[in-house]
């Protein structure tokens, strides 16, 4: 069956162009720039207008503002339009053979100023057939702040205050650099994300509806996050730097030179954060044979991270049609961490039976080199490309800690320690060729490969303290080397037409994934892990078909449909049956017997502009089988102390339902007044069960966020965001709902060449995560706070880089995917 559907697909294409009408044309060709700055207008209209006032023809700039459209022989009116710009027409134009028009200059239209300066400023979303793109802007809030951070800004993500990335509240959601998966991310690692600076994002593709180009990874879509390369000729660059409380210091900085025939671009930057945190973990157990049934641990986090980042890249214009790009990233950061542990043990009439303190000493170091390659041949000026990318890279890490620990009630005992040496070595390749073929006017057919394939070594070293002797050995139960690999190789076709308002995009992907384990130690004790097998080698083909839809209603609203199916591959740390403690008495270990989580994924979409309000909406549902859940079980075993070890472990579901709607509005009243909110409501259903607990459950849950800037005198400007999360539940755990505010204020000064911003992140210190935990055996109630409130000052300074560029620039960037701009 698979055979024949990959046969009907790749020849459906041909089918449809036989088809297509025979009405002779001739080739139109021109570019459309902005006057001011003679920068290209991207997604600008051009209208071909009989005689009758009928549209006959059209089309869109690309990301060149050149435009290539075949067009019915005959006299015509020639229409170009652009959101905030005047319009412009061509009168009685002859059109009779192929015909490139003179050079086109827009202006802004002066009734709509203020729509423009909005859009240079904030977050602007554009809407495609397969993803909405959110040009970040000037968001005062993430100066001097992490990509992490500036994803919590993004509608339709959330970030909780570990750093897990959510989208529509799944966490099973794919980040990628510049369309790619990279070790720049650390392949969606929370602590990653952390460690980059918001100021080398371009703009954020938020893909709830993948098209066949991209993997098939991620149930919850795709984040693909897009740097910064400065596209002007000449040499521009700037530097920024900030200090905070917490100590919180760091500079950055890019670069970059453009000829006609080279394009050397640079950024680096230096963090030095200080990120305290803390949390309360309190336990009761109902077993009568505990003795101190009521365990409560105090923990403080005292962390010190340092990090150094440079990118580095050269592109060079082989011809006017074809260029080749060549780019390095390097990453190295050291933690140094402490973390307090106070244990208090309370007997069943809750008086304090014992107290014991423990301290982890815990340092890491970590390297990351990437490298990429990149060949772009234009074979014409309408989007007829070849792409190819080729990409290595390398991440080490090496993690030690010392857990020092003691008794300080009812006497002072000093405890046997633990070190543990934890090394991760990571490479990975990537090879991708993508060929695009329009076709005709509005057609476009796609076609490639892309393989991914990595392999991780985790060699994990535990050495217990014979007494308090000071000398240590070695844990042959506990010590391992976890090898894992993931190898996947795709094929995808895919292709869309125009067909006056209606747009498809019709897409096919065929993967192929093969996950291999393997375990090695001197003598490792599986007896209590009969459930897991640990060794593994299992291979996966599966199709992943994809639809996106587009009606335009007319110039300012649009309808989409998108549907796509996807996989959510588990990640090492998932499946490393071997287990790492927060504490002695709280673990979490892998599961190797986690098969991929497969998702069928359904979207509505509507988009509606009012001059100056633009109202997104969507109501979506996804059907997922062998989801991921988190569980928390006794293990049955006790500590040293006799304290019952909790263990957290994820499992395949049987189903997970997700039905939901959310709403954005940007609005824009005032020259000096910009509002921006967005509204997330789901629900969730979910089955399954594991060691003969059901684990079904449903619940609903919301988010929203609320965005305003104001501009005040002096060159003053003030911004507040707002965030709220809803409570939420799953089979065991209950989560409070979470507020946090961010404030900032910003000035420029030096003739608008510099800027000094002041923000505070987290103003109300109230972003914590609050839970309770209920099972048949124990009661858990936590409260967590990854990071403190955070009050920064910046100061950012721009050689060559005005401010203005960025109204001109403000669609700009290489895109291959058929686009339509809502």
């Amino acid at each position: 069956m698979r055979k024949y559907l990959l046969i009907l697909f790749f020849v459906l294409p041909g089918i449809i162009l036989a088809q297509q009408n025979n009405t002779e044309t001739v080739p139109v060709t021109g570019k459309i720039v902005e006057e001011e700055s003679n920068l290209p207008l991207v997604y600008a209209t051009v209208s071909f207008i009989d005689d009758k006032g009928k549209v006959v023809a059209g089309g869109i700039s690309d990301e060149n503002g050149n435009y290539n459209i075949e067009v019915p022989k005959g006299i015509y009116t020639i229409q170009y339009d652009f959101i905030s710009y005047k319009s412009v027409k061509l009168i009685e134009q002859r059109i009779f053979e192929p015909t490139n028009l003179p050079l086109v200059k827009k202006t802004l239209d002066a009734t709509s100023l203020d729509e423009v300066v909005v859009r240079a400023e904030t977050t602007e979303v554009q809407i495609r057939l397969d993803k909405k793109i959110y040009n970040v802007g000037k968001d005062l809030t993430t100066s001097g702040a992490t990509i992490s951070d500036a994803l919590s800004n993004i509608p339709s993500v959330t970030v909780d205050v570990d750093g897990t990335v959510n989208l529509r509240g799944n966490e099973n959601v794919r980040i990628l650099i510049n369309g790619k998966p990279s070790t720049i991310a650390g392949y969606g690692d929370a602590d990653a994300l952390k460690q980059l600076p918001a100021e080398a994002i371009d703009r954020i593709e938020v893909i709830t509806s993948p098209s066949a180009r991209y993997d098939a990874e991620g149930t919850a879509g795709i984040l693909n996050i897009i740097l910064k390369k400065e596209k002007t000729l000449g040499l521009n660059a700037s530097v920024m730097t900030s200090v905070g409380v917490p100590l919180n210091t760091g500079i950055s900085g890019n670069v970059n030179l453009r000829t006609d025939k080279f394009n050397v671009f640079n950024s680096m930057g230096y963090r030095y954060r200080n990120r305290p945190g803390g949390g309360t973990f309190e336990n009761r157990f109902f077993s009568p044979n505990i003795v101190n049934p009521l365990v409560i641990e105090d923990r403080e986090y005292d962390r010190l991270n340092k990090g150094f980042n440079i990118n580095l890249g050269i592109e060079y214009f082989i011809n006017d049609k074809s260029s080749v790009t060549a780019s390095g990233f390097y990453r190295k950061g050291k933690d140094d961490d402490e973390i307090t542990n106070v244990t208090n043990e309370f007997d069943p009439s809750d008086i304090l039976a014992i107290s014991r303190d423990r301290i982890e000493f815990e340092k890491e170091d970590g390297d990351n080199l990437q490298l990429s390659l990149n060949y772009v041949n234009n074979f014409n000026t309408d989007g007829h490309k070849l792409t190819a990318d080729f990409q290595y890279g390398i991440d080490e890490e090496t993690n030690t800690s010392l857990i020092e620990e003691m008794n300080t009630f009812p006497i002072m005992e000093q405890l046997p320690s633990e070190e543990i040496t934890s090394i991760e070595d990571g490479n990975d390749y990537l090879a991708q060729v993508d060929y695009v073929l329009p076709i005709g006017e509005n057609a476009q057919f796609e076609a490639g490969y892309r393989g991914t394939f990595r392999k991780t070594t985790t060699d994990y070293t535990l050495r217990d303290e014979i007494g308090t002797s000071g000398i240590f050995v070695r844990n042959d139960s506990l010590s391992n080397i976890f090898t894992y690999e993931e190898n996947t190789n795709a094929l995808y076709s895919q292709y869309g037409n125009k067909f006056g308002a209606f747009s498809f995009l019709l897409g096919l992907r065929m993967e192929n994934t093969v996950l291999i384990g393997d375990v090695t130690g001197e003598d490792l004790n599986t007896d209590n892990d009969d459930e897991f097998t640990i060794n593994f080698d299992k291979d996966y083909l599966n199709l992943f078909p994809t639809v996106n839809l587009v009606f335009e209603l007319n110039e300012y609203e649009n309808i989409t449909f998108g549907y796509n199916r996807r996989i959510n591959r588990p990640r090492h740390w998932y499946i490393n049956p071997f287990p790492s403690r927060s504490s002695e008495a709280n673990i979490f270990q892998g599961n190797p017997n986690l098969d991929p989580a497969f998702a069928d994924a359904y979207d509505l979409g509507y988009l509606k502009r009012w001059g100056k309000l633009t109202l997104t909406t969507s109501v979506y549902y996804q059907y997922e089988t062998d989801a991921f859940a988190r569980i928390q079980e006794d293990t049955g075993e006790l500590t040293s102390n006799g304290i019952p070890i909790i263990r957290s472990l994820p499992i395949n579901l049987s189903t997970n339902q997700r039905y939901g709607f959310e709403a954005g509005i940007l609005y824009n009243p005032k020259k000096w007044l910009r509002l921006n909110s967005s509204f997330n409501f789901y629900k969730f259903e979910s089955e399954g069960e594991f060691n003969n607990v059901d684990y079904g459950t449903e619940d609903t849950s919301w988010f929203a966020r609320f965005s305003s800037k104001v501009t005040l005198p002096a060159n003053f400007e003030w911004q507040t965001n707002m965030f709220y999360r809803g409570p939420r539940n799953t089979a065991q755990t209950e989560y409070k709902g979470i507020f946090s505010m961010n404030l900032a204020l910003s000035k420029d000064i030096m003739n608008d060449n510099g800027t000094i911003t002041f923000n505070v992140s987290d103003l109300l210190n109230s972003r914590k995560r609050r839970s309770l935990t209920e099972t048949e055996t124990f009661l858990s109630d936590t409260e967590f706070q990854w990071r403190e409130r955070q009050i920064t000052l910046s100061f950012t300074y721009r050689f060559n880089q005005k401010k203005q560029r960025e109204r001109g620039q403000r669609n700009g960037g290489n895109d291959d995917d058929m686009d339509f701009q809502g």
